[in-house]
């Protein structure tokens, strides 16, 4: 019995003796694999890091006091027409084209020629939301007669219409900066020249020119819509949109071979009221010479 004991004793320690080897071993490999973890993150944050790449720079909006744009403009007149006063009465009464001396000729009226042509602005810039805008440019058009005109070629002119504008630039927008404005246009013609040898189509067609043209200078209103993007602090690109309400008297004489040749004086209001419609370039600079004169504002 103490034998087998003796036995039974050993077989126990022997089992107890593999189960603490087993546990030191499996710490063992726990212990290893901490190390190699610490290890590795160690030898990362030695490696140089790959940094991900910088946002795009944000628009700066800097105050540059001065502007200048160079754009294509296209003037498309107003389709409302005109009317015609007979100074004397004499525009051939007997086929009814009269009412008699200052009245209206019935149903004369005129169109005008639209126009492509180049632009230049320049801006002085109050602050970066209050801006003074001064326009210029020529364009060259034909008034043709409508109605009881049809045919004729009333005038051709050059056009002088440089106009002052006030406008708010809205900025919150980053690049993209709409703007309204509200100004005054100064329209002066010259080289304005009589027309061509036409019919008046009544009693079979009578033949009538018009001679000795003048076109008064006029003043409008003038309202503005427009944006800017800027590709940065100095360039960007326009569009714009323009109305201008204008309605120049034109002075001239109606002349007929018939009845021995008659000279009748007439004069008309010619409704022109065009569109003007822009594209181009915008260039602003001088930062840093001046403050903006209401900056507080």
């Amino acid at each position: 019995m103490l034998r087998l004991g003796a036995l039974d004793y050993s077989a126990a320690d022997a089992q107890l003796l593999r189960g603490i080897q087993m546990r030191t071993r499996l710490r063992g490999a726990f212990a290893a694999f901490i190390l190699g973890a610490a290890g590795a993150t160690a030898q990362a944050a030695d490696l140089p890091s790959v940094k991900a790449p910088p946002p795009p720079p944000a628009f700066v909006d800097t105050y540059q006091p001065f502007q200048v744009r160079i754009r294509a403009t296209a003037i498309v007149p107003d389709s409302g027409g005109a009317t015609i006063y007979d100074t004397l009465g004499l525009v051939l009464p007997t086929v009814g084209l009269s009412a008699g001396a200052g009245g209206i000729v019935p149903g004369a009226s005129t169109s005008v020629s639209w126009s492509v042509i180049p632009e230049l602005d320049v801006s002085y810039y109050l602050t970066k939301n209050i801006a003074i805008e001064a326009i210029c440019c020529i364009s060259h058009h034909h008034v043709q007669g409508a109605g009881t005109l049809f045919g004729s070629s009333v005038a051709r002119t050059w056009v002088f219409p440089p106009s002052l504008i006030l406008q708010y630039h809205f900025t919150n927008f980053g690049a993209f900066q709409p703007y309204i404005g509200v100004g005054v246009n100064f329209s002066a013609y010259f080289s304005e020249s009589g027309g061509n040898l036409w019919f008046i189509p009544a009693a079979g067609g009578i033949p009538a020119t018009f001679n000795s043209l003048s076109i008064t200078p006029s003043w409008g209103v003038v309202g503005q819509v427009g944006f800017d993007y800027m590709f940065n602090e100095t360039w960007g690109i326009n569009v714009d949109l323009k109305r201008i309400l204008m309605e120049p008297n034109v002075h001239g004489t109606i002349f007929s071979p018939a009845g021995g040749g008659l000279v009748v004086p007439v004069n008309g209001k010619v409704n022109i009221d065009p569109w003007v419609v822009s594209a181009g370039v915008t260039f602003r600079f001088g930062g840093g010479w001046v403050p903006p004169v209401l900056a507080k504002f």
